[in-house]
């Protein structure tokens, strides 16, 4: 579990320091822009000293990187901007659909820090929602369909998210793989994060639990079933796209699951870092 911990530590690190890299570069270019504030080391501005000072192929230049930075940070203002409205509405909608009764039940019965929100539906749902203070929804339909020690599985998987804050950390590497979209290795960050974080979930319950029956039955039970996908912004699902590694590391728990790197990923990132840190170097120079 410490090394599915450690790796998951790694991909958020890497990716929220590219992101950070980048975005404060672009923010000083825009300073430089807009107001004329000095800045020694700045990669766009390099970018533009190559070219003779208000030439046509200087101003050209200039106006591509001011349209591509200007785009990426409207991509993030706009996605974040987005999770959130649709965040909003769907609590509205969560409460609406709310069981009060088995809310209240269900929380006193497995204690859980914060209420469980237990809403009227024939789909499958089982999620963790929110950003600052993440709750775990579970479905009528679900509670129906599952023995009591799988769905105490769900919710001990569910209650890892809660704990951890899941919904938020894959909230910031969706915005970065978005935004930073030139960058290949952020969105490879972000999928093999949300993988990783149900394996260690997964782990997490049968640690609870003190077996993988529960859990594996209700993993079986929901892909039988087909859990509803896509349910909301922001969220956290039992049954996702990762599966398949999550059965597999259910079957055989010692067995090492490889976190691929298509080669293209590799060769496009690599090649944009080398030219991020390479004008960085000459600048200094």
């Amino acid at each position: 579990m410490m090394w599915w911990k450690k790796k998951s530590v790694y991909l958020l690190a890497l990716s929220t320091l590219l992101a950070a890299f980048v975005w404060f570069q672009m923010a000083m270019f825009l300073a430089h822009t807009i107001f004329g504030v000095t800045i020694k080391l700045n990669l766009f501005n390099f970018c533009l000293s190559f070219f003779k000072e208000y030439s046509i192929y200087y101003n050209l230049a200039s106006l591509v990187m001011n349209i591509i930075i200007i785009f990426t940070l409207l991509i993030t203002v706009v996605k974040i901007s987005m999770q959130f409205i649709l965040l909003y509405q769907f609590k509205k909608r969560i409460s609406f659909l709310k069981d009060r009764e088995l809310s209240t039940f269900y929380s006193e019965k497995f204690q859980v820090n914060k209420e469980i929100y237990v809403v009227r539906s024939n789909q499958y749902l089982a999620f963790t929602m929110g950003i600052r203070s993440p709750s775990i929804v579970l479905s009528t339909a679900l509670i129906d369909l599952l023995e009591e020690e799988e769905l105490t599985a769900v919710i001990e998987h569910e209650t890892f998210h809660q704990h951890n804050h899941d919904p938020f950390m894959i909230f910031i590497l969706q915005v970065i793989a978005q935004s930073l979209w030139f960058i290949p290795l952020t969105k490879w960050c972000y999928i093999n994060y949300k993988i990783i974080r149900e394996i260690l979930a997964d782990e997490y319950a049968i640690q609870k639990m003190g077996s993988e029956i529960g859990l594996s039955s209700a993993l079986l039970k929901l892909i039988k079933h087909r859990l509803s996908a896509k349910v909301a912004p922001i969220v956290v699902q039992f049954s996702g796209e990762s599966v398949n590694y999550r059965l597999q590391q259910l079957v055989e728990p010692k067995r090492s699951i490889p976190v691929k790197m298509k080669p293209r990923t590799v060769l496009i990132s690599i090649y944009v870092m080398i030219l991020f840190l390479g004008m960085v170097v000459m600048t200094l120079a």
